[in-house]
């Protein structure tokens, strides 16, 4: 990795890609301090105890790079365009025009991006109202005003400039993709985990308990190696191709294969997971502030160091598991592309026995895979309650973190690659 990274810098446009990339991650970790207009900042302090690394708004927190806490124009984060391309990519199954949409290349690609902006436009704005008045509910715990002279004219502009944030970073994770190196969107949501480290290696330095002191670096250390481990871990199904005749020309038969992932949702059914599950709580919590019984039982009751929200947050992880899987990979359409190109598994009849042997072994890869994405991102919760240590990063964190690390360092090498074969031509 190493090697890679002082490779990349020897060459003057990844050099180049690289130095852009983290201007405008700089960029971005400057607007997550700076308040959105209209909000007091004397009551930032005040209030960020209602933010705890525990709580949902804790986790909302994290992946804004604390910017809600703060209340700063980058408050939502990319979280809302991370919401729509799901939602997008779901109904790709469930509506035709958008599934026909879907196999139309780069036009119809384009086009579901515009669809993607326009909701994330929506999503933004409706939660910019929802966080606005969940600021408003703290001023009784804070002792102040968390929004100076509460007028609709106000929160039409905390609205305005919080939606206008989003907005702005999903033009800047675009920029990254196209000019950068990794995922503009990845690294967006990794810049803000990442910026918490500080206080994390502090919150465990500071922490009283000396077995969990020792215990936790180990801890890290095992779970980042076994999320590489079956990050990285397929089985690869081979393929034959026979010869064929094109034309005048005779084609030379071979063997490759086809590799099946153990994770081929990756951290996706995590993030859709706990974002479903963010909702009771978080409405649970602003309507509580108003001393509504009911939903104060719900905040509680659903709380993400409760029995509730681990069992809710599992069966979650493993449908989306099973269900993005199935949009990402289709074996029909597999199993229909290898017999139009002469390719077929060995003991395997072409067509339909190939698909449903294909789906037979999908299926048998992603259920270890699910569960193991539902065992980290649980672990955390259940240290918790066993050893009541505050664990200042949860399981999702650290699958995001190593999920983007990886294809980040992935693309990087095959720019260098690219670049070396290049030279070889020349």
């Amino acid at each position: 990795m190493i090697a890679t990274i002082l490779g990349a810098f020897r060459v003057k446009e990844i050099r180049t890609k690289i130095i852009f990339t983290a201007v405008v991650l700089a960029l971005y970790r400057l607007g997550t301090h700076i308040p959105a207009p209209g909000i007091n900042s004397a009551a930032v302090n005040a209030i960020q105890k209602n933010f705890g690394g525990n709580s949902v708004l804790g986790l909302l927190n994290l992946f804004s790079g604390g910017g809600l806490g703060r209340i700063a124009i980058f408050a939502l984060g990319i979280m809302p365009y991370i919401t729509a391309s799901i939602i997008l990519q779901l109904l790709t199954v469930v509506v035709p025009s958008l599934e026909k949409l879907q196999k139309e290349g780069e036009v119809g690609q384009a086009r579901i991006t515009q669809y993607t902006r326009y909701l994330t436009v929506g999503l933004a704005f409706a939660q910019s109202i929802g966080y606005v008045f969940l600021f408003r509910s703290f001023e009784k715990s804070a002792g102040v005003d968390v929004v100076a002279n509460f007028t609709l004219a106000k929160v039409f502009l905390i609205v305005i400039s919080l939606t206008a944030g989003t907005v702005l970073l999903m033009w800047m994770g675009e920029l990254i993709t196209q000019r950068g190196i990794g995922n503009g969107i990845s690294l967006l949501i990794f810049a803000s985990i990442v910026s918490r480290i500080p206080s994390g290696i502090q919150s465990w330095w500071t922490n009283p308990d000396q077995v969990f002191r020792v215990i936790m670096p180990f801890i890290v250390v095992g779970v980042v190696a076994a999320i590489v481990f079956v990050q990285e871990g397929q089985r690869r199904i081979p393929i034959q191709y026979a010869k064929r005749v094109i034309g005048r020309r005779m084609t030379q038969g071979g063997q490759t294969y086809l590799p099946l992932r153990v994770n081929m949702a990756g951290v996706i059914p995590v993030i859709f997971a706990a974002s479903v599950m963010a909702i009771p709580p978080t409405v649970g919590q602003l309507l509580g502030q108003n001393r509504t019984n009911f939903a104060t039982d719900v905040a509680n009751f659903f709380a993400p160091q409760s029995w509730h929200y681990v069992l809710g947050e599992t069966i979650f992880i493993i449908l989306f598991t099973y269900f993005y899987t199935a949009v990402t990979f289709n074996p029909v359409d597999q199993a229909e592309n290898l017999k139009k190109y002469g390719g077929f598994i060995p003991g395997v009849r072409p067509g339909r026995p190939t698909a449903e042997f294909l789906d037979r072994i999908l299926a048998r890869l992603t259920f270890p895979g699910a569960l193991f994405l539902a065992a980290v991102a649980a672990l955390p919760t259940v240290l918790i309650n066993q050893t009541s240590a505050n664990f200042f990063f949860g399981g999702t964190s650290i699958l995001i973190v190593i999920g983007v690390a990886l294809d980040t360092m992935k693309q990087l090498e095959a720019q260098l690659m690219m670049r070396n074969y290049e030279g070889f031509l020349k």
